[in-house]
């Protein structure tokens, strides 16, 4: 439990660190007022209020297509390497159900970075930690989801293993999927102006959802 505890507080720490204001370049941004340990605080706790955020569209998106496509929820009771939680499951469902389910927490994901990067495409020169700190968490999760799916790691209720046995591939095909429109994310937020990386991350995430044709064949 401790070492899950660790690696929880490294990725909110990250996802605080990415999401501050020192990410702006000097010479793009007017020089930000000097900050206070409660502006700090409060800066902190909207970083961390959108990183909640995006966890909760990521499991929301599970639970919308769980009740949509006639499979109510659960909770079950897991475990992996020696630690207890637990996971939201639902029952036996075809394939592309099931491929639609599991792929459903990264079609939220995607699609609520998209709605933040095209509301706001210099979202990088603006003083707004909430959205930072929501989009910090999608590409994090997505990150971490893509290492989870290469190494094939974790209880089998993960959300990378129901979409590779969903769709008949190798649990590793399955991180480029996730991974590449958050890479792309990026890239839009560090280069806000690149129109190349704008519509090579809505093809990215397009085709991520038409895979689901694929449990169908």
């Amino acid at each position: 439990m401790r070492v899950v505890q660790a690696r929880v507080r490294r990725v909110l720490a990250l996802i605080v660190l990415l999401a501050q204001p020192s990410w702006v370049d000097a010479q793009d941004a007017a020089p930000p007022p000097a900050e206070t340990a409660e502006s700090r605080i409060e800066t902190t706790a909207k970083v961390l209020a959108g990183a909640v955020l995006g966890l909760a569209v990521h499991e929301g998106g599970h639970l919308t297509f769980d009740l949509l496509l006639d499979a109510p929820p659960g909770i079950k009771r897991i475990s992996y390497a020696g630690i207890p939680f637990f996971a939201i499951t639902h029952e036996p469902v075809s394939a592309p159900k099931e491929f639609t389910i599991s792929s459903a927490g990264f079609w939220a994901q995607h699609a609520s970075s998209e709605l933040l990067l095209s509301r706001h495409p210099r979202l990088r020169y603006e003083r707004a930690p909430f959205m930072k700190g929501m989009l910090a968490f999608n590409v994090l999760a997505s990150v971490m989801y893509a290492g989870a799916a290469l190494g094939r790691t974790g209880p089998d209720e993960r959300d990378t293993r129901g979409m590779a046995v969903s769709a008949r591939i190798a649990e590793p095909w399955v991180a480029p999927v996730i991974l590449l429109p958050a890479v792309l994310d990026t890239i839009r937020y560090l280069r806000p102006e690149s129109r190349a990386a704008r519509w090579a991350s809505r093809a990215a995430k397009v085709g991520g959802v038409l895979l689901v044709l694929k449990t169908r064949s």
